[in-house]
């Protein structure tokens, strides 16, 4: 477990330095709202057609290829955005970098799933999105520091950071030697016994998990592409935006470290609705117009209220779904991911071009509160 954490720490950084670094980019080649949201978008669009097939594959074969295939995904698209010179080609390369992730992730999420006793579920994919909150916590600083540096000169020193990015991703590799049991590994079965999406799309928990997981992710996606073009409307330098994004990943993580106790505390249920209901209200909040220091503390308790639902949601659709299709429905909740990750980008870019850069947090705010409306109905799985 430790390995894979490893991996996806690096693999997260990586992604989590190039995703500001192409907001700036863009910015210096250039772009509007509008179009940052398009970008955003396009990262999201391609994973859309190929996590269900992914997904089915994984359920009956082995996790592990996927894993170094998404880290040399995941570097390329990262370096041709840094050569990239329109913003044609940034989108399509950022496409390139997204379905990179989704194989990485698929892998990693159907591994845990195969390899932990039901007992060790939260545990583990606890401790799986800890390397990604690790990702998220150094990877935006990191690119603040880039950004920042020599003047602040976008087009080159955002081009710099996407390298940096780049190569910070291929560092995950040694970890995944030999990662995966090849006895967790099943056969193929006859195409006529795999579960229809439809069953499973349709499974009692798996829709609320969906929903409750592109809420979550939304949120932290947008953030991540839409507080550079906050900080810039209101006078923030990169290196503070990437220390705020900082700050919320790194109480993430201490959500994360501690869910164990917490559940055993006050239920899943409860963690669940309250961490997406008081999530909603700080998404939103962000909206105001608050000094530096304000705007530090609602990051740092949003980040806390962000970090139960990815890995609780996991939990849930893995048990909701039949046995011999977890992959598959994480595949489908990565869909929902992806698909949120295409439509609140893109909604975020129109109404920050219609209303103002403050206006995406508020709908960001809407989403989560939404996801604990259905945490509450699902909550007795």
């Amino acid at each position: 477990m430790l390995r894979l954490v490893i991996a996806f720490s690096f693999a997260q950084a990586a992604v989590a330095m190039a995703r500001p670094a192409v907001s700036y980019r863009a910015l210096a080649l250039g772009a509007d709202e509008r179009a940052i949201g398009i970008i955003a978008g396009v990262y999201a669009l391609l994973p859309l057609f190929v996590a269900v097939p992914l997904g089915r594959r994984t359920d009956h074969g082995r996790c592990a290829p996927l894993l170094p295939a998404g880290v040399i995904l995941i570097s390329g698209g990262t370096v041709l955005s840094a050569t990239a010179d329109s913003l044609t080609a940034m989108a399509a390369w950022g496409g390139l970098m997204g379905l990179g992730h989704l194989c990485f992730v698929i892998g990693a999420q159907s591994l845990v799933a195969r390899q932990s006793a039901p007992a060790d579920q939260d545990r583990n994919f606890g401790y799986l999105t800890v390397g990604v909150s690790f990702g998220q916590l150094f990877g935006p600083v990191g690119a603040g520091l880039v950004v920042a540096g020599e003047g602040g000169e976008l087009a080159r020193t955002s081009a710099l950071a996407l390298v940096i990015a780049a190569g910070t991703g291929l560092l995950g590799l040694g970890s995944l030697w030999r990662i995966e049991r090849r006895s967790a590994a099943v056969p193929p079965p006859d195409r006529a016994d795999r579960v229809p999406v439809h069953r499973i799309l349709r499974t009692r928990g798996v829709p609320g998990g969906i929903f409750i997981s592109l809420a979550i992710l939304s949120a932290t996606d947008v953030l991540t592409a839409y507080l550079p073009v906050l900080g810039e409307d209101r006078g923030i330098s990169p290196l503070v935006v990437g220390l705020l994004l900082s700050l919320r990943a790194a109480t993430t993580i201490a959500c994360r470290l501690f869910m164990g106790p917490m559940i055993q505390a006050i239920g899943r249920t409860a963690l669940l609705v309250g961490s997406c209901l008081l999530g909603g209200l700080l998404c939103a909040a962000v909206a105001l117009p608050v000094p530096v220091w304000g705007l530090a503390v609602m990051l740092a308790l949003l980040g806390f209220c962000l970090g139960a639902g990815q890995p609780l949601s996991m939990t849930t659709v893995v048990r909701a779904a039949p046995a011999e299709a977890r992959s598959t429905a994480l595949a489908l909740r990565l869909t929902g991911n992806r698909l949120g990750q295409v439509a609140a980008p893109a909604g975020a870019g129109l109404l920050a071009g219609a209303v103002g850069t403050a206006a995406p947090f508020v709908l960001l705010g809407g989403l989560l509160l939404g996801a604990a409306g259905l945490a509450l109905r699902d909550r007795d799985l």
